[in-house]
């Protein structure tokens, strides 16, 4: 069964919906999403490409921190894995792509900084948290490969995949009105950690 909790969303995605969802949603994702690792983040902050030079829009994207594993047959690439890495290794970037190229969303794990958080509270941006170790079930959610960018230059789990996707699952855990669950968890432990050590 579906989960009725779930909000439907498509990319690309309107900052009206973005600011509309809250921290503990679960969303389902139609439409393209753009993969995105260190490589692909470090050319966009580093040599940042005009949009217009771009082979992809990424106003209204959703970035997906993933280095998906992709084979290919008949001249056609096919998805088999694409699970979520640790968004932390891309906070530095953040900031600047998020404003930048419009970019509404970001899928990944573990969460991102108080910088990335106040990056998507200015411009109207969330962070949906993946489910890690279920690769193989993500990709079933990926209908098409729609296109690749700086293949060549970075390789096939760096490089910029358009997928095309279909109720892809994912739960918002930073959302734009600078809530966040991984901040809240971090505070927590300290404090538990604090109270342990001092023999509360």
């Amino acid at each position: 069964m579906k989960d009725k909790a779930a909000v439907k969303i498509e990319t690309p995605l309107s900052e009206e919906t973005v600011r509309s969802l809250r921290v503990g949603q679960k969303v389902l994702i139609n439409g393209t999403i753009f993969t995105a690792r260190d490589k692909v983040h470090g050319y966009l902050a580093g040599k940042r490409p005009h949009p217009e030079d771009m082979p992809f829009n990424l106003a209204g994207a959703i970035m997906y921190h993933c280095g998906p594993v992709i084979m290919e047959k008949d001249g056609r690439f096919n998805v088999i894995a694409a699970g979520p890495t640790t968004s932390q290794r891309m906070q530095m970037y953040e900031p600047f792509v998020i404003s930048h190229y419009g970019v509404r969303g970001i899928i990944g794990k573990g969460g991102m900084s108080a910088e990335v958080a106040e990056a998507m509270m200015e411009s109207g941006c969330v962070y949906l948290h993946a489910i890690g170790g279920a690769g193989a079930l993500l990709a079933e959610k990926i209908k098409k490969v729609e296109g690749v960018w700086l293949l060549e230059e970075f390789g096939r789990a760096e490089a910029m995949w358009a997928l095309r996707v279909e109720e892809f699952p994912a739960f918002v855990t930073m959302d734009s009105t600078g809530a966040s669950i991984h901040a809240e968890v971090e505070k927590t432990s300290k404090e538990r950690l604090l109270n342990l050590i001092q023999g509360r």
